[in-house]
């Protein structure tokens, strides 16, 4: 038979939860007694009212009706009218801390007549973030922590399945001391964006785009590589968000039909870029000159892991290093710039080539190989800083000739023809992520540039 605790505790279990009817007078007298406190001048007194009417649920007009959710509606805003600044700050925390309780971010808004534009500006000047309890960025690292502790997935794994997929054979570079996934080292310095590599970024690839509330940074890509490189070069900051789109072609790809390009990027506090986001001539010159000889090197990093190459050229047997620039836009005057700084600065000169749709600043020859011993433990895009450390190892005598070209040849891409390192970005971040990692090498052995076929027909 049950004891009477067991009787107690069962009872206590089956009581019914108060109707819409039972919640209504108790509601009415706490929003009777806030008028009061609020009459007196006594907003403490109003605050801890407004709390004992959320957790009896006297907001939610499902639960008593919209007439009295309307009236709790109505004292927020009266408190607000009343208040200033610094209080309204701490009503907007307040109301922050019962998210738990059904307090929403539109319920806010509705109850202090303010539009989301508005709103959004009143919670960026009070530094109230109104992200859901467990933070976005705590739950990926709790899967990540899962994932490590039961799969053994790690961003070291997460390299290798990228070499994997692109036909890179890592260990054959092991063997001759090389390590494919060094990029990686350094790369959690960068949580720092005050960092200069960041400003080079910005100078190539990285748009920064500034909204009244917030600033956001953004990479598009295309490329396999890309797709991994920059959601972990972004997640140095905090993990970044992806939209996927259809891509245009390049007209002189004739085999790339329908090209998908990821598109990540993360939000900023309207205070969180240290970095102009115009770029001037005259501005950025004085930024160059005040950085040291190794923060220089790092903003050239950023550069060339932007919109940068590291090339050899197997007809004249020589090495090139190029920072590109569209013709006719702001980034182009960084190219005079910077070859008049990396001249004087490290000694290395440079000439401006022009192209078709882009100009160049280009580094040839042993000029480009002193440029990479400068810039090389700074960069952090894995196909360059691959190259570089090839191109390095060989003029070093650490490897034959023959050698370097049987390296080298496993990073270049296909001429007119179709290749698993372009235009592929949304297989490379499936086979490089962490799940696939579970169920075993999707690739088929042996058959370099095999993409699986994911079924994406709609975006």
């Amino acid at each position: 038979m049950p004891n009477e605790e067991d009787l107690k505790s069962s009872n206590k279990a089956s009581l019914p939860k108060p109707t819409q009817a039972g919640r209504i007078k108790p509601c009415t007298e706490l929003i009777e007694q806030a008028k009061k406190c609020l009459e007196n001048n006594d907003k403490d007194c109003v605050i801890k009212m407004l709390e004992e009417l959320v957790r009896n649920q006297c907001h939610n007009g499902y639960a008593v009706g919209k007439e009295i959710a309307d009236k709790v509606k109505d004292l927020v805003h009266d408190l607000w009218l009343v208040s200033d600044n610094e209080f309204r700050c701490g009503l907007l925390r307040m109301l922050r801390d019962l998210r738990d309780l059904g307090i929403s971010k539109n319920w806010v808004r509705e109850a202090l007549r303010l539009n989301s534009k508005d709103l959004n500006k009143r919670l960026v000047k009070c530094s109230v973030d109104w992200e859901s309890k467990a933070m976005r960025n705590d739950i990926v690292k709790v899967i990540e922590s899962l994932l490590r502790e039961r799969f053994g997935w790690d961003e070291i794994r997460m390299c290798e399945e990228l070499w994997r997929f692109i036909g890179v054979n890592i260990d054959e570079f092991r063997k001759h001391g090389i390590e494919p996934c060094v990029w990686f080292n350094g790369l959690e310095k960068l949580s720092d964006l005050r960092r200069p590599y960041w400003f080079g970024l910005r100078a190539s690839d990285l748009t920064v785009r500034e909204f009244d509330d917030k600033i956001s940074l953004e990479i598009d890509t295309s490329s396999s590589v890309g797709a991994v490189f920059f959601p972990a070069l972004l997640g140095t900051i905090k993990t970044p968000s992806l939209f996927v789109k259809r891509g245009r072609g390049a007209p002189a790809a004739k085999y790339v039909h329908g090209s998908i390009e990821l598109k990540y990027y993360v939000d900023l506090g309207i205070d969180g870029w240290p970095w102009p986001i115009k770029l001037n001539a005259n501005e950025l010159e004085r930024i160059l000159n005040s950085l040291s000889d190794e923060e220089l090197a790092e903003f050239i990093a950023g550069e060339i892991d932007g919109d940068g190459s590291v090339r050899y050229n197997e007809n004249n047997r020589a090495v090139y290093v190029e920072i590109s620039a569209c013709k006719n836009c702001p980034k182009r005057v960084i190219l005079n710039i910077l070859k008049e700084v990396i001249a004087e600065r490290l000694g290395v000169t440079g000439s401006i080539r022009s192209k078709e749709s882009t100009d160049a600043l280009v580094f040839g020859g042993k000029k480009a190989v002193r440029l990479l011993r400068c810039i090389v433990k700074y960069m952090h895009h894995p196909l360059r800083r691959l190259r570089a450390e090839i191109i390095l190892a060989y003029y070093s005598g650490k490897i034959s000739k023959d050698e370097f070209t049987k390296l080298y040849e496993q990073t270049e891409y296909e001429q007119g023809a179709p290749d698993v390192k372009r235009n592929h970005a949304l297989e490379a971040t499936i086979q490089a992520a962490p799940q696939t990692h579970t169920h075993g090498d999707r690739r088929q052995p042996g058959n370099r540039g095999w993409i699986p076929n994911y079924g994406i027909t709609r975006l």
